[in-house]
C-alpha cells in the first residue's frame, strides 16, 4: 500500500461515511447472519455459515483499507492554476489521432472513476500531462503510445 492516498475533501467524506455505516451498520448485520447460522447446527456442513464468515472476512478487510486511508489521507487542494496541469487540475485534453475531445479532473487513486471524468494521479496519461502547459503535446506512454494536446485547465 502507498503511503499517501491524494483525495478530495469530497472523496474523504465519502470515505468516512462508508467506513462509518460498516462498522456501525454492516458488521452488526453480518453478526446477526453468524449468529442465526450457528443455530442451524452443525457448521461443518452449513453453507450459510461459510457464507457469512465470507462476508464477514470481506467487511473486516474492507474497514481495515478505510481505517488506512482515512488515517493516510492527503487533502487535494483544487488548483486554482490555469497554467499547469496539477493534481486537483481539471483539463481538457484532444487525442492527437482521433481529434476527441475529453475533460478529466486529475484525482487520488482512491477517487478515481474514468467513466465520471476523474482520473487517477498514476495513470499514465495524468503522468504524461501533469506538470504540463497548455498547448502542450504529450506522448502518453501506453501499450500503444499516443499523443495528446493540453487544450485548457479550467
Amino acid at each position: 500500500m502507498e503511503d499517501k492516498y491524494y483525495v478530495t475533501e469530497e472523496g474523504l467524506q465519502k470515505l468516512k461515511e462508508e467506513y462509518d455505516n460498516l462498522v456501525h451498520k454492516v458488521r452488526d448485520e453480518v453478526k446477526q447472519e453468524l449468529k442465526e447460522a450457528r443455530a442451524q447446527g452443525d457448521l461443518s456442513e452449513n453453507a450459510d455459515y461459510d457464507a457469512a464468515r465470507d462476508r464477514q472476512a470481506q467487511v473486516e478487510s474492507r474497514i481495515t483499507q478505510l481505517e488506512y486511508q482515512i488515517k493516510n489521507a492527503e487533502i487535494i487542494v483544487e488548483s486554482k492554476s490555469t497554467k499547469y496541469v496539477r493534481l486537483g487540475s481539471t483539463v481538457e485534453i484532444q487525442e492527437m489521432d482521433t481529434k476527441n475531445k475529453l475533460t478529466y479532473t486529475i484525482v487520488g487513486s482512491v477517487e478515481a472513476d474514468p467513466l465520471a471524468g476523474k482520473l487517477s494521479n498514476v495513470t499514465p496519461l495524468a503522468e504524461a500531462i501533469l506538470d504540463q502547459k497548455v498547448g502542450t503535446v504529450v506522448t502518453v506512454e501506453a501499450k500503444v503510445p499516443y499523443e495528446v494536446k493540453i487544450l485548457r485547465i479550467l
